[in-house]
């Protein structure tokens, strides 16, 4: 059910829907459980997901100094290359002199990936700020997932503007097959795709949106450096440090957490198949798969990252096998080459931050429950997790569309067939509809005086006559779609609403956070919509809150 915000009409003109996120389609068991009855799944994290659970997660951080010194060097030089502002350094510093991270992260999509990367970012820094008023020092931290490395992943994105929805994509110079994304150079091309996405702006704030892709994405960036420069122009002022892992100082001081995950890869293995078994019999799924020889370890071959196997007392990485030994030899000489899976990862990653709260989407909060035993063994440590928040964006000509049709955001979301059928019914000429209102009222009214005598000669036919009714409404309610659908054949209007609504708000039968770049949107609404969405982001993941503009 959709409930009124009680932050509508923040700014006399926006008004705000929510809906229970666990009510979004295609949301997994393990996602509804941690939003709706955490109880199901507390033993899968080591503290509650809200304010609370990040309090107490902040009392349990301990960072050797060596490393956090370390890291904030790094942060410092990163996001002073990136152009950041005072507000990042005061943070670092912040950082340096012992507050907590609140972190969140996302793979750097081309011209920064769909809106939920921004959403994530926005989160962090709500949740930031909540911390610090409460007494806890702490930071919002983005890690880009830049040793990544499945380039159809970010090389491309989706611009609404318009009216349509056009894809744009990226394709490198080089050869990028298994490379990082991190160190794959956007190349020359780079600048003809920007310079369409700049041409299909549209609206008060087109260049201010124009002049960061042109000043972020050029051809001697790679999709890591690009994506920074894009988020800290877009963000800037709100004190979000980026970190980008693929320094080889932080692989340094990293390597303790890859070498224990080399050393105790068997252990590590069982104990997450083991949790896999816990998963399934409390009735969810596991995110990542893991195999009897699945280690947590990628590590890098002729360019390439290569997943590191299990193999007959060996291990393989492509066609190579080698020793525990050489690869500890390889790990200690080199550890930039060694990186973290998917559920290792978030371990690295706090093993290298003083992580009070980590910001997480539906998907990432899954594999963190598989995530956990690693935690507890390497680290003896977790994060609470907390889910991002979540926007659908609702422009004024899809607004029109849904009281047109009689529509809601939901119902959109929901049966492509239910809305076209809907669409049918509320497309015939006025005089037409209204005799078929009126058809349907007198027809009820006729089988409400039957009701009476049928009751009265045999109560069995009172049935009969629910299922008649049932059957003469389906069918005069399918001649009405019809009727609907020959008044389409004469123009196509219908196909065309129907196309406008779906690449607006459920594009590829999807969220619109997980398909739509924000920066359309912040071309047309300005700096005023992404204040709205950062005021939005304090309230969390556990209301998909839908924005009519």
């Amino acid at each position: 059910m959709w409930a009124f915000c009680t932050l509508c009409m923040m700014d006399g003109r926006m008004e705000c829907h929510c809906l229970a996120a666990h009510e979004l389609p295609h949301t997994t068991e393990l996602y509804s459980a941690f939003l709706q009855d955490f109880s199901r799944v507390k033993k899968f994290y080591a503290h509650a997901p809200d304010w609370q659970g990040a309090r107490q997660a902040a009392a349990e951080v301990r960072l050797a100094a060596e490393v956090r010194k370390g890291v904030c060097e790094v942060l410092r030089e990163q996001n002073a290359a990136r152009g950041a502002g005072p507000d990042v350094t005061r943070n670092i510093d912040l950082l340096a002199a012992g507050a907590v991270a609140v972190v969140t992260g996302q793979q750097v999509g081309l011209f920064g990936g769909p809106a939920y990367s921004f959403y994530k970012a926005l989160t962090a820094v709500a949740l930031a700020d909540k911390l610090s008023q409460g007494g806890v020092a702490a930071v919002p931290v983005f890690w880009l997932a830049s040793e990544d490395h499945d380039l159809a992943e970010v090389n491309h994105c989706y611009w609404h503007a318009g009216g349509t929805l056009e894809r744009l994509e990226l394709q490198p110079e080089v050869n990028a097959e298994g490379r990082s994304v991190g160190r794959v150079p956007l190349g020359g091309g780079v600048t003809e795709v920007a310079a369409r996405a700049a041409d299909l702006l549209e609206g008060q704030s087109r260049e201010w949106v124009a002049g960061a892709l042109e000043k972020s994405y050029t051809a001697r960036e790679t999709f890591s450096t690009a994506f920074g420069r894009l988020v800290t122009r877009m963000l800037a002022g709100r004190g979000l440090i980026l970190l980008d892992p693929l320094d080889a100082r932080l692989h340094r001081l990293a390597a303790p957490v890859y070498a224990q995950a080399l050393e105790r890869r068997e252990s590590l293995t069982e104990a997450l198949l083991r949790r896999n078994q816990e998963l399934e019999k409390a009735g969810f799924h596991a995110q990542v798969k893991v195999t009897v020889r699945s280690t947590l370890l990628f590590w890098e071959v002729e360019g390439k990252r290569v997943a590191l196997r299990q193999s007959g007392g060996q291990l393989a990485a492509g066609g190579a096998k080698l020793s525990e030994s050489e690869l500890r030899d390889a790990l200690g000489a080199a550890p930039e080459g060694f990186s973290a899976n998917a559920l290792l990862r978030p371990v690295v990653q706090d093993a290298l931050l003083p992580t009070a709260a980590c910001v997480a989407g539906p998907a990432e909060i899954a594999y963190l429950a598989q995530s956990q035993v690693i935690y507890e063994a390497l680290l003896g440590r977790m994060p609470a997790v907390l889910p991002r928040a979540g926007f659908t964006l609702v422009d004024a000509h899809a607004s029109k569309l849904l009281m047109r049709y009689g529509l809601s955001v939901q119902d959109v979301m929901g049966s492509r067939q239910a809305v076209r059928r809907r669409m049918e019914q509320a497309s015939l000429p006025k005089g037409l509809a209204q005799q078929f209102a009126k058809g349907e009222k007198e027809l009820a009214a006729m089988l409400r005086r039957f009701r009476a005598p049928l009751r009265k000669l045999d109560h069995t036919l009172e049935g009969a006559l629910d299922t008649a009714e049932r059957k003469m409404m389906y069918q005069l309610l399918k001649l009405r779609s019809k009727a609907g659908r020959a008044e389409n054949q004469r123009g196509g209007v219908l196909d065309r609403h129907e196309r406008a609504l779906l690449d607006t708000l459920y594009p590829h039968h999807a969220p619109q956070e997980r398909t739509h770049s924000l920066l359309p949107w912040l071309a047309r609404y300005g700096p005023a919509l992404l204040e709205d969405l950062a005021s939005r982001a304090a309230r969390g993941g556990a209301q998909h809150q839908v924005l009519f503009l």
